[in-house]
């Protein structure tokens, strides 16, 4: 078994909870967010993004809209929607729990039985 499929298959788990949660302060297009990811050393390809943005949308997670550039083509910036917000706000508290459980597992203080 490979290291680097585990480590990758945990970040694609993460992705969506991650992009929704950059969403949450501000709109951002695609580009902003690719930056936010990689800075936290979440490393994605737009081959990547494209795709599960659509998906989000399709979701009725996410909303877009066209603004104009004055440094290129028209850039599409995504928003979370209402639905969007509460959903965020789900896994907001589903990863609070799961990195309870997970810490408590992997730190041997669970009792044991």
């Amino acid at each position: 078994m490979k290291i680097e499929n585990t480590k990758a298959q945990m970040r694609k788990g993460v992705l969506e909870f991650c992009i929704l949660s950059i969403l949450q302060g501000k709109d951002a297009y695609t580009s902003e967010i690719l930056d936010h990811l990689k800075s936290a050393k979440l490393l994605v390809v737009e081959g990547t993004i494209y795709p599960l943005l659509t998906r989000l949308k399709n979701a009725g997670l996410l909303s877009y809209r066209w603004e104009e550039s004055t440094s290129g083509p028209p850039r599409k910036y995504y928003g979370l929607t209402e639905t969007g917000k509460l959903f965020l706000k789900e896994l907001n508290t589903t990863w609070s729990d799961l990195v309870k459980a997970v810490d408590l597992v992997t730190s041997n203080k669970s009792t044991k039985k």
